[in-house]
């Protein structure tokens, strides 16, 4: 049986369920950053020099950690901008939903393939300590570039299930902040929610903990919004993940 308090969490824990983006790579900030640009260039031909530009606020509240196109209606609304919804085959930064989101995703893609992806050390480790005790694991991201991003970064054999976004379109499952994908990850590695916990650095991935009942839900603060975290319904908000393990508390 393992000692759980070594790990940071209750007893009964059997399963961890890792986000990705901000959570165990340093892809958040790439993220956001191509949102920035995407939006930026948009609101700026669409309002001239009178737009107001997507802020660290607006990546937060309308974006972070939900499925592309969701992030990209629900910013849009926020500014009472209604677009054509499009296809998935319209040009990158066409004006529709569809449009912008592969204009946003393009703009991932070419900084991954010239800058590469960065691990975070301290979820490394904390994730060899969970997998050297015996706990179950998945990974569990919007991204449809999941597993490109960790065969990229050397941890894709760490992992006993992945739920991404491929997953979710193929099975039709709600994107966060509902607690779809975060169940199909426990039902992955035979756990049951109460005996699962949760790994997320977004409001709408700690409120999908929540929705979903799980047994722990760990916020990973790395853009200085832990009351928000909590709030969404984080049990415990940490900068690192390497802060649970005992000997670096």
């Amino acid at each position: 049986m393992p000692d759980h308090s070594k790990l940071g969490l209750p007893q009964g824990i059997r399963a961890c369920l890792f986000d990705m983006d901000g959570v165990l790579t340093d892809t958040a900030s790439v993220h956001r950053a191509a949102w920035k640009h995407m939006f930026d260039d948009f609101l700026r031909d669409r309002d001239g020099t009178g737009f107001r530009p997507f802020t660290l606020a607006d990546y937060n509240r309308y974006v972070d950690g939900k499925p592309r196109a969701d992030g990209t209606r629900d910013f849009l609304a926020s500014r009472d901008i209604r677009l054509p919804e499009g296809s998935p085959d319209d040009p990158p930064g066409a004006p529709t939903v569809q449009g912008l989101s592969r204009r946003k995703n393009d703009l991932v893609q070419e900084h991954l393939r010239t800058d590469g992806v960065t691990v975070f050390d301290g979820s490394v480790r904390y994730l060899d300590a969970v997998r050297a005790a015996g706990l179950r694991v998945a990974v569990v991201s919007a991204s449809e570039n999941t597993a490109a991003v960790l065969e990229q970064a050397g941890i894709a054999d760490r992992f006993d299930a992945r739920i991404d976004g491929f997953v979710a379109k193929e099975r039709g499952l709600a994107g966060k902040p509902a607690p779809d994908t975060y169940l199909a990850g426990a039902a992955a590695v035979g756990a049951e929610p109460a005996a699962s916990a949760v790994f997320e650095d977004a409001i709408a991935g700690v409120q999908a903990g929540r929705a979903g009942r799980f047994g722990y839900v760990v916020g990973v603060d790395r853009v200085d919004h832990a009351a928000a975290l909590r709030s969404g319904g984080a049990d415990i908000v940490v900068m690192d993940l390497a802060e649970l393990l005992e000997g670096e508390r």
